[in-house]
């Protein structure tokens, strides 16, 4: 069996003070709400409400993501990841961390990008909008991962983007972890369409490279106009998917790789299929987007094996992106 270590930034945490990684003993220190005001509710996730809210003091607007009662694990886990990334490229700023005095319910208080939901965003790009809005993406995945920080949740809803103000940020890092070397990681983590195969596997060594194929996932529906471009109906459903398009003999090649035992559900499940090629994902309407730059670097993107996947610092310099560093 290959032993499984990331390929970059692999020790970071093992080369920061505890305190940077260990969250489980971080105190955290609220402050009053009374410098906020609530204007309108914009979103609800498992976790979290979310509101539009006014900073009095410092006369902008903000975000306020009130947390549910989780594990107070979880909300220290979030909390200290997001300071550690404060002044990071393109990841969504915390200002602060506040309480209501008498519920003790937390909240946060975060910059606020004026989001266009991507659904009615993504139809209008052209083709320098794609390469240029991934390449910002690619830019918060290296500071992260270069923090030490797996995202585990990179999704369109997680990718807030400005676009008259050409601004993207990288938002919602409630499934975010340190990476540690050798760590068995949950793998019920990022959102079905999104998933990578280790997680559907359940080989919990993974690392950074996960979010590179949820990064690929995101890249094929823009450059296809195809919404969601792996639609499992359910976790199974969503390795077979990925198997009819990527082919099952790249498939049981890096199960036998990593030595991973195979849900016997899938003997049924995964029928043979070979290998499509891209092209064939190519119609009238997406040709525009399409190009031999932009089907290498989906290639080295949606990779069974998670060692093969191309690191987003790799990314950046590949042709596809030349127009962008331009």
């Amino acid at each position: 069996m290959s032993k499984s270590v990331a390929r970059l930034y692999a020790n970071i945490n093992q080369e920061m003070d505890q305190s940077y990684w260990d969250y489980d003993n971080v105190e955290l220190i609220y402050k009053g709400q009374d410098n906020y005001e609530i204007i309108r509710k914009v979103g609800r996730g498992k976790y979290s409400e979310v509101f539009e809210g006014i900073d009095i003091v410092n006369r902008r607007k903000c975000i306020i993501k009130v947390l549910k009662p989780i594990k107070k694990k979880k909300i220290k886990r979030e909390i200290k990841i997001l300071q550690n990334l404060r002044g990071g490229i393109n990841v969504i700023q915390l200002y602060e961390l506040v309480r209501d005095p008498i519920s003790k319910t937390p909240a946060l208080i975060m910059e606020c990008v004026n989001n266009q939901d991507y659904k009615t965003l993504y139809p209008k790009f052209t083709d320098y909008d794609i390469r240029y809005y991934i390449f910002e993406l690619l830019k918060a995945l290296d500071f992260c991962h270069s923090r030490g920080i797996m995202h585990r949740d990179v999704k369109p809803n997680n990718v807030c983007i400005d676009h008259e103000k050409r601004k993207l940020r990288l938002i919602d890092w409630g499934l975010a972890e340190f990476y540690h070397p050798g760590t068995a990681y949950n793998v019920r983590v990022a959102s079905r369409y999104y998933k990578a195969p280790e997680l559907l596997v359940d080989f919990q060594e993974y690392d950074y490279s996960l979010d590179m194929w949820s990064l690929g996932c995101m890249f094929a529906s823009m450059i296809f106009l195809i919404e969601v471009f792996f639609h499992g109906s359910d976790n199974q459903d969503q390795l077979v998917e990925i198997t009819k398009v990527l082919g099952t003999d790249a498939f049981y090649k890096y199960v036998d790789k990593y030595d991973i035992d195979l849900d016997p559900a899938f003997d049924v499940l995964i029928v043979k299929a070979t290998r499509k090629p891209w092209e064939s994902f190519v119609t009238q309407e997406n040709l525009k987007y399409v190009s031999t730059d932009a089907l290498d670097f989906l290639d080295k993107l949606l990779r069974y094996d998670h060692q093969e996947r191309i690191l987003p610092i790799e990314a950046m310099k590949l042709p596809y992106f030349d127009p962008v560093r331009k």
